[in-house]
């Protein structure tokens, strides 16, 4: 736990819930705060699987994968590859287009954009805009604005802090997210939150965000989301756990946003919310995603 990203203080509480969830479940756990400088517990071994409860930056993006593949090492979550493509936003993209999964249309923006040339593709998306890091997780450096010049200068601000970035169209509907546990979807989470959008401080933070079940009745539009959601998991060739998170249209379209392949476990988290309504505790999920990992590594 712990890592080097913007999600680091995030990385600490999921990682203290993950442990104290497998202490529960009666194994033996070690929770360490790691960096890139900092690996010596890896050649510990007497460790027999690394729960990774890292997040963004050298733990989503598939760099502490590579180490743990190169050292045959067993580990939760999915492998380096699919985490390096989730953790790109225009890379998943791309592969949710590929699997016939409907996406919002969006621009990139790079150290060749220029505000005029932004301003006019911007404009072309509609009337509100979604400014965001290519490479972030938790709604890190995330903008929203219906001003097109606006969300151009933003856009600017937003690679000159982060990098690589893009402007996507705001699609207006309720925010849903669903979670894959051993290639079974949990059931559905609409997210509403008293914020602008479901930001930071919503996600972590405000205790007035609301986490809703059964708030989608139709069986119909239930079973497009799950499809989608599992079309995008296996895309990206993901593995034991994830979250999917997408925007349910006004007019019933499913839009997927993204991927989380280590999503949270903090006590605001929505996979392990999802995974008790499902009936299954946060000791038996956290046992669940450890046999996962044995069994891929035995195989």
């Amino acid at each position: 736990m712990g890592g080097i990203g913007a999600e680091r203080e995030v990385s600490l509480q999921s990682g203290e819930n993950i442990a104290l969830a497998v202490r529960q479940a009666g194994l033996d756990v070690v929770a360490v705060d790691i960096t890139p400088d900092n690996l010596g517990i890896l050649d510990d071994s007497s460790i027999d699987v690394f729960f990774l409860g890292l997040h963004g930056e050298f733990g989503e993006d598939g760099q502490i994968q590579e180490i743990l593949e190169a050292r045959k090492l067993v580990f939760t979550g999915s492998d380096s590859r699919a985490c390096r493509l989730a953790f790109d936003k225009v890379a998943s993209k791309e592969a949710f287009r590929r699997a016939a999964v409907t996406v919002p249309r969006d621009v990139t923006v790079d150290a060749a954009s220029r505000a005029d040339t932004l301003t006019e593709q911007i404009a072309a998306l509609g009337e509100k805009y979604v400014i965001k890091p290519i490479r972030q997780g938790s709604s890190v450096g995330i903008t929203i604005t219906d001003d097109e010049s606006g969300a151009a200068e933003a856009a600017i601000k937003c690679f000159e802090r982060f990098g690589d970035c893009m402007v996507e169209e705001f699609i207006e509907g309720r925010e849903i997210t669903v979670g894959i546990v051993g290639g079974e979807t949990l059931p559905i989470i609409e997210i509403r939150s008293k914020q602008e959008f479901y930001d930071y401080h919503a996600k972590y933070i405000d205790d007035a965000t609301e986490f809703l079940f059964d708030t989608v009745g139709d069986e119909e539009t239930v079973t497009r989301i799950d499809q989608a959601a599992t079309a995008c998991f296996d895309a990206l060739g993901c593995r034991h756990y994830g979250r999917v998170d997408m925007i349910l249209a006004d007019d019933g379209t499913v839009y997927v946003l993204e991927i989380n392949t280590l999503p949270g476990m903090t006590s605001h988290s929505l996979l392990p919310k999802a995974a008790g309504k499902a009936g299954m505790p946060n000791s038996e999920l956290c046992v669940k995603i450890i046999a996962a990992a044995v069994d891929t590594f035995e195989r």
